[in-house]
């Protein structure tokens, strides 16, 4: 469930508060100023050309959870490396979005959709012909960097060639794809590696983009419009560097340094992550004074809105990134689980997800940020019930028992991610909403690899001492979602209403 934020920037969009013109997915206002195609508005077919690559980059953070076990037993996989293998694909996407958005505006963003969608294509070919697990995490970041190419225009070819009514459902289909694409990947996922076609086990599960993409790429290329803007901002390459040395202080050393036995090198990456952020705070400091445009932009991070609703997003996604590694390891671990039973296991979630985000703008525009903070609640809520349940019926543990608890999370989760982005940019100027937006979706790229680094190796450490096992992991993971849930719902009561 980790992904971009699809429903709530229909929200945005729509907001009353917020000048539609000046939104983007991660920039700036877009302006048309060449139309390759010779159309001037996206067709239905152009439509569906560029949903195809969201749903692709979203499937593709839920699909690899359900056949970790398989990957594993194939390639004697150690456990931070299959932590890479999840967090690898979301870092590169996370740290590349806005630098996609950007090129995307200079060159062109059919052309680079095209590009990134090739590129996702290949790697998704690497990925699935992978010897070795280190081959794997290799391919999955080439993966991960080229989804960042593809999937920030998407947004942008929607806003620049289509108007009123026709933007409407086109948001509203990127919306439902968003859901879709969750729910698919656990699903679809279970169901390749559990027919292992040909003998192939799980590399099925990437092979399946192959003609995805290539019908992708076909589409977009006779389809969609080009368009860029006019006044493209410049890359933030020093920015970028600098948060990348942070994330992956923090990233490596967590996924590979218990296996490794805490080599020297892992203690130094640690102690390099203040003064990484200490840096990349002045170096965007300075971009910022001089008129420039950073990676990220700090005045907009001191906006009441964002200040709180990036600390909601960052306690949210990443309690909601670890849930996803941890849960379907555990249930093919102790529980005995094939992957389709562990896929389906997610359905009930993704169901009741699918459902709010399509009632919940009636909600918002009644209650406003509240419905944030009742989100929050019931999603903590729902975990608890699951704790629970696990705890009665661990190891025999059948999917449709824990339904109910599933679709109460699924529920409540809706209820934070639809309107999230709307609320959290209501208070950022009209011209700054796309800085804004590309801010956010960067901390929850970002955070969910880090929940998946940071909960996915406490439950591996956990799993493996004796007064603990699997069970007793799983259950302290879960209590620390539900804290976070807690903790992200103090903090979502000072948010705009």
């Amino acid at each position: 469930m980790a992904s971009i934020p699809f429903e709530r920037v229909r929200r945005l969009t729509l907001a009353p508060s917020i000048n539609r013109r000046s939104i983007v997915s991660a920039r700036g206002p877009v302006r048309v100023t060449a139309l390759a195609s010779g159309e001037t508005s996206l067709t239905t077919v152009g439509l569906i050309a560029v949903l195809l690559g969201a749903f692709l980059a979203t499937t593709d953070f839920s699909i690899v959870n359900v056949a970790l076990p398989t990957i594993d037993a194939d390639l004697h996989a150690s456990a931070g490396m299959l932590q890479l293998v999840v967090a690898g694909y979301g870092t590169p996407f996370a740290l590349l979005l806005v630098i996609g958005g950007r090129l995307g505006d200079a060159v062109g963003r059919r052309r680079l959709f095209s590009i990134g969608m090739a590129a996702f294509t290949l790697a998704s070919l690497l990925c699935g012909l992978a010897p070795s697990i280190g081959w794997l995490v290799l391919a999955r970041a080439a993966q991960g960097a080229a989804s960042a190419m593809m999937v920030p225009q998407v947004l942008s070819t929607i806003q620049a060639t289509t108007t009123g009514d026709r933007r409407a459902q086109a948001l509203g289909a990127f919306g439902a794809t968003g859901a879709l694409a969750a729910a698919a990947g656990q699903v679809l996922g279970g169901a390749l590696v559990t027919l292992n076609i040909g003998g192939t086990q799980w590399r099925t599960i990437f092979l399946v983009n192959l003609p995805i993409g290539l019908l992708g790429i076909l589409l977009a290329a006779r389809r969609v419009p080009d368009s860029r803007s006019g006044e493209p901002a410049a890359i933030d390459p020093a920015g970028t560097a600098l948060l990348t040395a942070a994330v992956a202080g923090v990233l490596i050393p967590l996924t590979e340094g218990r296996t490794l036995g805490w080599p020297w090198w892992s203690m130094l990456l640690l102690a390099s992550v203040p003064f990484s952020v200490l840096a990349f705070v002045w170096v965007e400091r300075g971009l910022e004074r001089a008129g420039r445009v950073p990676l990220v932009p700090l005045s907009i991070v001191r906006v009441r809105s964002m200040s709180g609703g990036l600390l909601v997003t960052l306690l949210f996604f990443a309690g909601l990134g670890g849930f996803m590694f941890v849960y379907p390891l555990s249930l093919q671990g102790a529980a005995h689980l094939n992957a389709i039973e562990a896929g389906s296991a997610i359905v009930p979630m993704a169901l009741g997800f699918l459902v709010t985000s399509l009632s919940v703008s009636r909600l918002l525009r009644q209650f406003g940020s509240r419905v944030i903070v009742v989100g929050l609640l019931l999603g903590t809520l729902g975990v608890t019930m699951l704790c629970a349940t696990l705890i009665e019926v661990w190891p025999n543990v059948d999917p449709l028992l824990l339904a109910p608890s599933m679709l109460v999370a699924g529920v409540g989760w809706g209820l934070v991610m639809s309107p999230l982005f709307g609320i959290v940019l209501s208070e950022v100027p009209a011209g700054r909403v796309g800085a804004g937006s590309g801010v956010l979706a960067t901390t929850q790229q970002i955070a969910s690899s880090l929940g998946v680094a940071t909960l996915g190796s406490l439950f591996l450490v956990q799993q493996q001492a004796d007064h603990l096992g699997s069970l007793g992991a799983l259950v302290m993971v879960l209590a620390l979602l539900a804290t976070l849930g807690g903790l992200a719902a103090v903090v979502a009561r000072r948010l705009p209403i």
